[in-house]
């Protein structure tokens, strides 16, 4: 049984009224909290009673230890009438798009990619998958089982703008880029240099790489790619990343008229699932 207990702060007044807000670390380290558990104990329940005066307030319940995991309820019993809701993040990916084209991409790798792509310069999922699993195989810094051919075969379909089911030489530069970036945030969000992402540097982490998620959309990324132990290893972290920016992409392309809400016929869901 984890040791638990909560703390009450005053919701600044930008983001009074709003559901869809996102309070991070620095709010915490520059705001006191109005109220707090009397103690962090490891029992079933934790309670307190206090007097404040009236307004908006966040509850935050916590272990004390960092970064474990436990399901919990708040209830909360007031002597007047009082609205509670959740507060949660906005759905939304803010990265920002990698455009070069051929004359950006240097000589050096100009060669890399005539020795691996071979006569048809072009790049296959099968061709991809034997890269990318030579390459993270030498690396002990990171836990991983090796690319999967899906994996591969997304990776393509979210950056293959020809339709020729392969990557070209811009294209695999634009997914070497990709690859890199998460590759820095992965190491750097793991805290505890285990080698895997647990569920809360995985929020981090998906958070560093663009994406604003609320907290149902980050259990299911965790119940779908996480192993028995809820750790999130290093393709499975990189399938998640890409998979959510070609589900984004393909809502943006549906969502003409940038209302949020998109209607699909038979054909434009079989396309989309089968991504």
């Amino acid at each position: 049984m984890n040791t638990v207990g909560f703390a009450i702060y005053e919701v600044p007044e930008e983001a009074s009224g709003q559901r869809n807000v996102h309070l991070n670390r620095s709010f915490f380290l520059r705001n006191a909290s109005a109220a707090r558990s009397e103690t962090f104990i490891n029992l079933r329940e934790v309670c307190s009673r206090f007097c404040l005066p009236p307004g908006e307030y966040l509850i935050l319940p916590s272990t004390f230890q960092p970064h474990e995991n436990g399901d919990f309820v708040v209830r909360v019993f007031s002597e007047k009438q009082a609205d509670f809701q959740e507060l949660d993040d906005p759905v939304e990916y803010n990265a920002k798009e990698e455009e070069i084209d051929e004359d950006d991409v240097d000589q050096r790798f100009r060669s890399l990619f005539e020795q691996l792509a071979g006569q048809d310069c072009e790049i296959s999922a099968f061709e991809l998958r034997r890269i990318l699993n030579k390459v993270i195989t030498r690396r002990g810094d990171i836990s991983t089982d090796g690319f999967t051919l899906q994996t591969c075969r997304n990776m393509i379909n979210l950056l293959d703008k020809d339709g020729t089911g392969k990557l070209g030489l811009v294209e695999f530069k634009i997914l070497w880029m990709k690859i890199e970036k998460y590759l820095n945030i992965y190491r750097e969000k793991d805290v505890d240099q285990s080698g895997t992402m647990n569920s809360m540097e995985m929020r981090v982490a998906v958070e560093e790489a663009g994406f604003s998620l609320n907290n149902a959309l980050h259990q299911v990324l965790v119940a779908r790619y996480s192993e028995p132990e809820l750790t999130i290893d290093f393709d499975n972290f990189i399938s998640c990343l890409i998979r959510l920016e070609s589900m984004f992409n393909t809502f943006k392309a549906l969502d003409t008229n940038e209302e949020g809400e998109v209607e699909f016929n038979i054909m434009q869901w079989i396309n989309v699932t089968l991504l």
